[in-house]
């Protein structure tokens, strides 16, 4: 299959709203791919590559060669491209993998280009999310949609269905099941503005912990141990403690869902950024494991000695949980039967600004009688913590792709410095409407200073409310930090620039914990 059918398709999907035709697309695509390639098409309209992260920039992407004429690079030509400078490392890396790159480029027309810049650069925003892909994946092969998305759940990704579905038909569905040792897409949660709403939401429900850690997945068989993250990382090597843990547990075979932490000595949890680090550490796990010593926290329990939980209700899974890990080791937790009474709404409340004051992020809310629906984010379980937002300064911005095609989209943030300069923070694309891109447009271009055909640079005049969820470290940044997980609230065009936040209220409110801006 050629790459430019897959970049036609994106901008098809991307120009309409209608959710049976966006399926109508990808359908026809995947049954075009068939088995072989379909793996690998289906991951990059999700805005992905089947390589994960390949640390290509846009300073590697801007200069890309004049684009070919007529199209002829295939998604295995793709894929192959991608593997050979991923692979690259050492002494001159950079200057070879810019010449693949450029190569890679130079054989792709206009639009594959713009489909490539934003798949490599990870901001390949066209709609055909994980969910649509398997709606259409199931329309490819005629399987009831229910089927698709729990052969996913339990296949750990479409990429993983696709192969199967399309080369035996439906019946091959019936293939994927809980295994243990095979990790499983996690169940991820909404979000509610506070407790009393989600409380109204979900009616009788367990208010939990929501720890500011990594997401694990824990498959107990004998003696053999496997962990994975949320993505379905394994990173069993890298985790000895937790192994430990596992292997101590009274239960032969089991799968749970947890999250691992780190305590400092108060036991106050530890910046998120040590505990991405210690994850991260591949070479001495010994050393990093006494220097950031990680504790894991479990709250959900999927199989056990040969049965599958999914299907029981929170409070069923919790109990046999309950049997299996001690209490020390279980997420603190306050059931809430009635949310009607006045009383149980009070410690609902009580219990989310204790969680607070031990320093973590919030509190998730669950719907005592769901599923394990693994994969999704579902409307039974609600996370809700307090929103943190800076003013900060538009510094420039970042022309946009797919259905952000024209529009300036890409922020770049900076907050004030003593000399009345501004240092640059981060970036971000999250939280924009369509009306809002058109006006951030119109405006950013108003005062644009120079526009390199990528970034539009623009006079510090603009000011703009980020949320955000935490602060930590950078080397990439002058000022030596960034934000976490920041979007747009709104612009404050009632400030002017000499108001937005300083870059010393942000470093003090990194040393407090990131908990905002002092």
């Amino acid at each position: 299959m050629l790459l430019a059918e897959i970049a036609r398709v994106s901008a098809a999907v991307a120009a309409t709203s209608s959710r049976s035709e966006k399926t109508g697309l990808l359908a026809g695509l995947f049954r075009a791919a068939g088995p072989d390639e379909a793996p690998v098409v289906i991951t990059y309209l999700a805005g992905r590559l089947p390589q994960g992260r390949v640390g290509i920039g846009w300073s590697v992407l801007r200069d890309a060669p004049p684009p070919a004429a007529a199209p002829s690079l295939t998604v295995r030509d793709v894929d192959r491209a991608v593997d050979a400078f991923t692979a690259v490392a050492g002494k001159g890396a950079r200057a070879e993998r810019k010449r693949l790159v450029d190569a890679l480029m130079g054989a792709a027309t206009a639009e594959e280009q713009r489909f490539l810049r934003g798949l490599l650069g990870g901001e390949l925003r066209q709609g055909a999310l994980d969910a649509l892909a398997v709606d259409g994946l199931a329309a490819a092969a005629g399987a009831p949609p229910e089927d698709v998305r729990r052969a996913v759940m339990l296949g750990g990704s479409p990429a993983a269905v696709a192969r199967e579905l399309l080369a035996s038909g439906p019946q091959a569905l019936a293939g994927f099941r809980l295994e243990v040792g095979r990790p499983v897409l996690p169940m991820l949660a909404q979000t509610a503005k506070d407790v009393d709403e989600a409380l109204d939401r979900l009616g009788p429900c367990a208010v939990e912990e929501k720890l500011d850690g990594i997401r694990v997945q824990v498959h107990r068989d004998g003696d053999d141990v496997r962990i994975f993250t949320r993505t379905l990382e394994e990173i069993t090597g890298r985790l000895p403690e937790l192994a430990r843990v596992a292997r101590a547990l009274p239960a032969g075979r089991a799968v749970l869902d947890g999250e691992i932490i780190a305590l400092d000595d108060t036991g106050r949890p530890r910046p998120f950024q040590e505990i991405a680090g210690r994850v991260g550490s591949r070479l001495d796990v010994a050393g990093a494991a006494l220097t950031v010593p990680l504790s894991p926290v479990f709250f959900d329990l999927l199989a056990v000695d040969g049965r599958d939980l999914l299907a029981l209700p929170v409070s069923e899974r919790h109990a046999e949980l309950a049997q299996v890990v001690p209490e020390p080791l279980r997420v603190r937790r306050l059931v809430v039967a009635d949310p009607s009474d006045d009383g149980a709404r009070a410690a609902a409340r009580d219990f989310a600004e204790a969680v607070l004051r031990r320093g973590h992020e919030g509190v998730v809310v669950k719907a005592l009688a769901a599923p394990y629906s693994a994969g999704r984010r579902g409307a039974s379980w609600l996370k809700v913590k307090p929103v943190h937002t800076l003013d900060l300064v538009v510094l420039a911005a970042e022309w946009g792709h797919g259905r952000r095609t024209g529009k300036l989209s890409n922020l770049h943030l900076g907050a004030r410095q003593a000399d009345g300069s501004f240092a640059m923070l981060g970036k971000t694309f999250k939280g924009l409407t369509d009306a809002l891109l058109t006006w951030q447009t119109e405006r950013l271009r108003e005062l644009a200073v120079s526009d390199d055909g990528f970034v539009v640079r623009v006079r510090p005049e603009l000011v703009v409310e980020i949320a955000y969820d935490g602060i930590q470290r950078s080397t990439r940044y002058p000022a030596g930090l960034t934000l976490r997980f920041a979007r747009v609230v709104r612009y404050r065009e009632d400030k002017r620039p000499s108001e937005a936040d300083t870059v010393e209220g942000v470093r003090a409110a990194h040393a407090g914990g990131g908990a905002g801006p002092v």
